[in-house]
This record gives structure tokens, C-alpha cells and sequence, in this order.
């Protein structure tokens, strides 16, 4: 069943982690399995400095309890990572654990990102969640809150971001298989998805032809990868979406976020919900109406989108 929700401000930070939060426990009943934020933070100017924020896993959450093997083995592949960073001349400015198994770097970097994201993704155990100059993707097993405690997102300050409560369906209840997903080596893509692709594996053998890398098997991976690859050849967001309402087959409602944008998109049978606002300074939606009004509480109007419909937003 899952449930997605994403918001964007326009001209104006807000604090998107707390918002986000609320939305996705209002939905938490759609998928109790994990909990997954894209959000867009303002704390980091790229400037002329190449400044980089990079979210990775070391481990599971379940590998936790398999004893003090698992800690060396984290221990050794975060030295290893620090190794790789030294090694492509990159500046660590700063470095914090979310978790014991996850991390957050400030980097800074102004060679060549994909070379330097395989590099640190041949290192066993250790998975890249994001790199980017204004996407950090926090996702892990339990609900809205709990995730939010861990990753301590509650003061999140930022334009925009998107979220996804999971229901495991096909696929493993672990991090790799929760959402959203990026799209390795294009920063700053992140994709949410409710539905089911049925030419998921023709899709993504096309992709990998022309050199994605997949870290999942869960389907909703390859709209990241998709829009992500679309992007890097210089199209437009919009025309993405639409091109995918005809060359993605199944049922899905997804929400894709970039830097600067929002966009969602439905396929032609429109069979997966999703609710909008939409203000002056503000656009929320998510695939029930309670989570838009666990932030906006007043009297307020709200539509459903038609099939095929594609909408882009700009913060």
C-alpha cells in the first residue's frame, strides 16, 4: 500500500524535517516497515568550494545484534572510507553518526564524483544514500517519529522535501529495499514511488546498458534512475515525467525531487491516491488528505490530480 508525501516552500526555508515528520506518521498505517526522508537543506553553500553532503550505511539495522564482529567490522569500513576520501584528495569538514551504521559527511570534492562514489561503494557492506549539494536521504526501518528521533530531523531547516511510509510487498524489510531513492553518480535526484511497475527488469537492463548502477531490486529504484538519466542528457524535469506516463507500464503515483524542483506524475489509470495544495508560498501532497492536514490544520482546499497528470513546482 505504501504512503508518499513531499512539500515544497517557495522563496523561503522552513523547518521541512518537523513538517515531513508529521505527514508521514499521519501515514503511518499505509506502511509500518520503514521510513525514508529526501529532504533539501540550506546549511550548505556549494559555492566555488565543490561543498558536498554524503548520507551512507555501513551496515543494516538488524546486522546490530550479531555481536561485537559486527562493530570491528564497522570500524574497518569506515576507516576504509576515510581512506578513499584521503586518496581522491578530498576535504572531510565534518563527520557524525546518525546511527552506529549510518553516517554524515561534509565533504569537499571537485574531481570526478562517480569515479569517487564507486570507489567508496567497492568497500563491502557500505552503501552511498546520497551525494549531493542540497539532498541529504535519511531512510531506516520503524515509523515517522522513530526515524526522525534517530536522525534527529525535528530541527531540519530547508526548501522542500519528500518522504515514503513502506509496506514491503516484493522486496526485503531492510534499509537498502526502504525509500526514497537517488541515482548514483547524479546528485541531488531523489524519487518516491506508490505503485507497482510490471517492465520493471526490461527497464532496468535498458539502464544498465547505458552504465546505471542498481543497489535494490525493489522497482521504485528505477524511477530515480530514470529521471536521473533523462536530466543528465539535458531534459527537463517535466518533460521526464511525461515521457515516463509512456514508457513505464503499472500503477504508480511517484514524486520526484531535484535541488531547485518538485514534480509528480500519474500513470493513465490513475488507481494510486494522491492529494494536493496549493498556495501562494506552499504545495503539499501525499496519498491521503490527513497528512496535509497534520500540517496545515485550518480550513483548507485540496484536489485530486487526473490521470496522466504532471505537475512541477520551483522553490
Amino acid at each position: 500500500m505504501c504512503g508518499i508525501a513531499g512539500l515544497i516552500h517557495r522563496g523561503r526555508d522552513s523547518n521541512v524535517g518537523a513538517e515531513i515528520t508529521a505527514m508521514l506518521q499521519a501515514l503511518k498505517h499505509r506502511g509500518p516497515d520503514s521510513t525514508g526522508y529526501a529532504v533539501y537543506g540550506s546549511g550548505i553553500d556549494p559555492g566555488a568550494n565543490g561543498d558536498l553532503v554524503m548520507r551512507l550505511k555501513v551496515a543494516e539495522q538488524e546486522d546490530m545484534g550479531r555481536g561485537r564482529g559486527i562493530h570491528a567490522a564497522i570500524r574497518d569500513r569506515i576507516g576504509t572510507v576515510d581512506g578513499i576520501l584521503a586518496e581522491h584528495g578530498v576535504q572531510v569538514k565534518d563527520k557524525e553518526h546518525a546511527t552506529p551504521y549510518a553516517l554524515r559527511y561534509v565533504i569537499t570534492h571537485t574531481g570526478d564524483l562517480a569515479d569517487l562514489a564507486t570507489h567508496i561503494e567497492e568497500t563491502e557492506g557500505v552503501e552511498i544514500l546520497s551525494l549531493g549539494n542540497g539532498l541529504e536521504l535519511i531512510k531506516d526501518l520503524g515509523d515517522a517519529a522513530t526515524v526522525s528521533e534517530a536522525y534527529s530531523l525535528d530541527g531540519f531547516m530547508g526548501t522542500h522535501g519528500i518522504g515514503h511510509t513502506r509496506m514491503a510487498t516484493e522486496s526485503d524489510v531492510d534499509i537498502r529495499s526502504a525509500h526514497p531513492y537517488w541515482a548514483f553518480p547524479y546528485n541531488d535526484v531523489s524519487v518516491v514511488h506508490n505503485g507497482q511497475i510490471t517492465n520493471y527488469w526490461l527497464q532496468r537492463r535498458e539502464m544498465e546498458r547505458k552504465g546505471h548502477r542498481f543497489m535494490s531490486d525493489c522497482d521504485s529504484e528505477l524511477l530515480a534512475v530514470y529521471t536521473a538519466h533523462h536530466l543528465s542528457k539535458g531534459m527537463t524535469l517535466e518533460d521526464s515525467l511525461r515521457r515516463s506516463i509512456d514508457e513505464i507500464d503499472g500503477v504508480f503515483t511517484y514524486l520526484v525531487a531535484t535541488r531547485d524542483s518538485l514534480g509528480m506524475a500519474k500513470d493513465t489509470m490513475a488507481a494510486k491516491p494522491l492529494v494536493l495544495y496549493e498556495s501562494d508560498d506552499m504545495i503539499a501532497m501525499a496519498s491521503e488528505e490527513v497528512a496535509i492536514r497534520s500540517i496545515l490544520p485550518q480550513e483548507i482546499d485540496t484536489w485530486d490530480p487526473y490521470d496522466e497528470e504532471v505537475r512541477v513546482w520551483q522553490a
